[in-house]
């Protein structure tokens, strides 16, 4: 198995991928199969659920003989992967001969001046002073996780709207409170959390979202741990908008587009009336 990862913003988002997997889960579990490569797990409280698709054509290079389960420590992965600088490709591959060591190793790009015959002292002035080679090896460990089969649902509300605004306005409710309101109906969709010494509310206009649908006569309304939410799916650098899929009857999915046909998508257990 061998993944590489060239594209600056794809290196970025990848980074940003696992600072938010590692608050859902200290071990990761990944089975890289010929098409996709697919994450799933939960927290340890089991009310997220996290589930990561990422299409082969997303990777610049996706080399692969037969479907790979591995798992690691998320924390370990994220510091390795946090090392790499902007002119740095990532390499992930598994050896032939040992499968108990993920390697990871990130190297500068070859440039075209070197595949022209361009000399030496010519081709260091490409390379920024500092950007060298690093390379990785990381023990994996063993941990049993069963996928779960996620079902399809008619959800009674959806709304899309920018992940820089949504991740503001959290971040701001979560000054006043631990948890969340989310009340939708078809005039706005409104924010609320109440804390100890007062409470804010936050009311956005169907006219402000970038997708809405909504039951005919239907409103929703919701409870949510903020402080969970916010620690575990709330960014704003995986994708420019955030997707919101509410229902009274299951969990809140929120879905980020990583292009090319990938997904990140987390879903929420509400919190009961009586908590």
């Amino acid at each position: 198995m061998k993944i590489t990862i060239t594209d600056k913003k794809k290196k970025e988002n990848f980074i940003s991928l696992f600072s938010v997997l590692k608050n859902c889960s200290s071990l990761i579990n990944v089975t890289v199969e010929p098409e996709l490569l697919h994450i799933q797990g939960m927290d340890k409280s089991h009310i997220c659920l996290f589930d990561l698709k990422i299409n082969k054509n997303w990777f610049s290079t996706y080399e692969l003989t037969k479907t790979v389960k591995i798992c690691f420590d998320s924390v370990f992965f994220y510091s390795i992967i946090s090392t790499k600088s902007d002119n740095q490709d990532l390499t992930i591959y598994l050896s032939d001969n040992n499968q108990d060591i993920l390697h990871i190793i990130f190297d500068s790009k070859e440039k075209e001046g070197e595949k022209n015959g361009v000399k030496k002292e010519e081709k260091e002035k490409e390379t920024k002073k500092g950007e060298y080679k690093k390379t990785f090896k990381m023990n994996l460990v063993e941990y049993e996780y069963e996928e779960m089969n996620i079902p399809t649902v008619d959800y009674d509300a959806e709304f899309s709207l920018s992940s820089k605004l949504i991740s503001d306005i959290f971040s701001q409710l979560n000054n006043f409170g631990n948890d969340i309101v989310i009340k939708c109906s078809e005039e706005n969709i409104s924010l609320t959390t109440i804390g100890a010494t007062g409470e804010m509310k936050v009311e956005v206009p169907v006219d402000d979202l970038n997708d809405y649908s909504i039951i005919e006569d239907e409103e929703v309304v919701l409870t949510y741990s903020l402080l969970y939410i916010n620690k575990m799916c709330i960014t704003n650098k995986l994708s420019t908008d955030v997707e919101f899929s509410l229902s009274n009857e299951c969990p809140m999915k929120i879905r980020y587009n990583l292009g090319d046909d990938s997904l990140l998508v987390f879903f929420i257990a509400p919190k009961m009336n009586d908590e």
